[in-house]
Formats: C-alpha cells, sequence, structure tokens
C-alpha cells in the first residue's frame, strides 16, 4: 500500500487517534458492580443471598476493592481509595433512601404484591436504583462512570434520567418507559411520576452549561403520562397534579390542577354493526 494512498493516511490518521487515547472505560465492569452492589443492598435482587455477616462483610470489602480498582483510569479530585471510601460510606443511607422508594411504589401501584415484587421486578424502581448509585459518583465528581451508569439503566428500562438530577425521598415511577429527567431538574420528597413524562429544558445550547435548565417538581406532586415540563425556571409547586399530555413552561402554585383538555367527539352509525367513528 503506497505512503501517500487516501487508505495509507486514513490507518495514520486512527494509528494516531488510538496512540494518543485516554485509557478505556470497562463499562461492562461497571455493569457488573451496580448488579453486584443492587444484590448486596437488596436480597432480593441477589443470585444467592448471604448467609453470615461474614460473607456481607468480605463482599463489602471486595467491592470496595473492585471500585478501587476501576477508578485508577480516570482523573479523580481525590485518590481512588478515598473516592471508593466516601462512596461506601454513603451505602446505608442509600439503602435508605431506595428502600423508601419502593415503599412508595408499593403504597401506590395496586398491582404491586409488595416490595420484594418492586425490589425484584419493576423498572422504575431498578431505575431510581441507579439513578441513586449513579448521583453518589456525580457528587463525587467522578467523570464519565455516572453517565456510563445511568445509559446502562436507560438502555434496561427506557427511563432517561441524568445523574445529576436531585431527586427527593420516596420518589416513585409508575411504569417508566420513556421518562427523561434533565441533570438540573430538582424533585421533591414523595413524588409520582408516569410513563412518558420529560422534565426538560427550554432551548439546548452549549453557552447554557452550568446554568438550571431543567424543572423544579415540589414535594407530593404528581404528573400524569406524557406530560412535558420546560424551563430551569419552571416550579410546579406542592401537591399539585399535572394531567397527561400537558405541556407547561410556567410555573404553577402548590395545589394547582393543570389538564390538557382535548376536543373529541363520539358518533355511531345507525346500524349497530358498523364501526364506530371517531373524531378530534
Amino acid at each position: 500500500m503506497s505512503s501517500s494512498s487516501p487508505v495509507a493516511a486514513f490507518v495514520y490518521t486512527l494509528t494516531h487517534a488510538h496512540q494518543h487515547a485516554t485509557a478505556p472505560l470497562p463499562g461492562a465492569a461497571w455493569y457488573r458492580l451496580s448488579e453486584q452492589l443492587l444484590g448486596l443492598l437488596f436480597p432480593d435482587r441477589a443470585e444467592r443471598p448471604f448467609a453470615t455477616e461474614d460473607a456481607v462483610a468480605a463482599t463489602l470489602l471486595q467491592l470496595e476493592a473492585d471500585m478501587r480498582v476501576l477508578l485508577v483510569a480516570l482523573p479523580l479530585p481525590a485518590t481512588p481509595a478515598e473516592i471508593a471510601g466516601q462512596f461506601f460510606a454513603g451505602l446505608p443511607l442509600l439503602r435508605e433512601q431506595l428502600l423508601a422508594d419502593a415503599a412508595a411504589i408499593a403504597a401506590a401501584d395496586p398491582a404491586a404484591h409488595g416490595l420484594p415484587e418492586v425490589i425484584r421486578t419493576y423498572p422504575g424502581f431498578y431505575a431510581i436504583a441507579l439513578h441513586r448509585l449513579a448521583h453518589a459518583l456525580y457528587q463525587l465528581q467522578v467523570p464519565q462512570l455516572p453517565r456510563i451508569i445511568s445509559e446502562y439503566a436507560h438502555a434496561r428500562t427506557g427511563i432517561d434520567i441524568h445523574p445529576g438530577a436531585r431527586i427527593g425521598a420516596s420518589f416513585c415511577i409508575d411504569h417508566g418507559t420513556g421518562i427523561v429527567i434533565g441533570e438540573t431538574a430538582v424533585i421533591g420528597a414523595h413524588v409520582k411520576v408516569f410513563q412518558g413524562v420529560t422534565l426538560g429544558a427550554l432551548s439546548v445550547g452549549k453557552h447554557l452549561q452550568g446554568i438550571k435548565r431543567h424543572p423544579t417538581i415540589e414535594d407530593y406532586a404528581v404528573i400524569y403520562a406524557g406530560a412535558t415540563i420546560l424551563g430551569g425556571s419552571t416550579v410546579v409547586g406542592s401537591h399539585s397534579i399535572i394531567g397527561g399530555n400537558v405541556w407547561l413552561t410556567e410555573s404553577v402554585p402548590s395545589h394547582s390542577r393543570v389538564y390538557h383538555r382535548a376536543q373529541i367527539h363520539v358518533t355511531r352509525n345507525e346500524d349497530p354493526n358498523a364501526d364506530l367513528t371517531f373524531s378530534i
């Protein structure tokens, strides 16, 4: 192959890029670590529950050691040992938060048959659990890995929560497919969100980096399927209900009821065997 050929030039360009690339991040290893952490925190998600305190303690130490190794490839604000230590020190509180999330889902969904079912099978709980893991790393200023975990959850559940989003206690996701929650969204306690909800920005531009672009949802709000709420200054007041398919770009006070009202007309042919005719 001639050194001056287009193919040779392309090979040179790719080789140069590979030689100067940063260390690759082992995404699969982080997926496994996340799953192992959830299995440790919740026996209902474990392949085999641990029988003794020694087994639990040994697993905690091993997972912390695994995290230290995986963190070595990253530019961190502290040593891998310090980051991993802070993360694992926060696991007791994180577990309590997730138990409250599971309890909120179980209490709100008449189809749920207790916490074990929610923890083991509900995609909403799974997405929240991985988000809280990713958010803990985000708060420790770990680069890239929070997004790796959040995109793993996104791929598994169809629920897209940026690891920077701040979510309060007892968060309930019902169904969940198609939910999008942006980086600077702030969600209070006891909030319930249905499928297809978007908490997004009014506009997208690089100059908006570092600015609050996504809405604030206060305590005990309920947001029904398909609602879109946009803007960093938009606040949904506490105990408010946002109905399905609402498009909201301005704040509403506490105890508000906001509905999208479509005009739907249903007519029926006089022939009882004819199909219904719908017009919207």
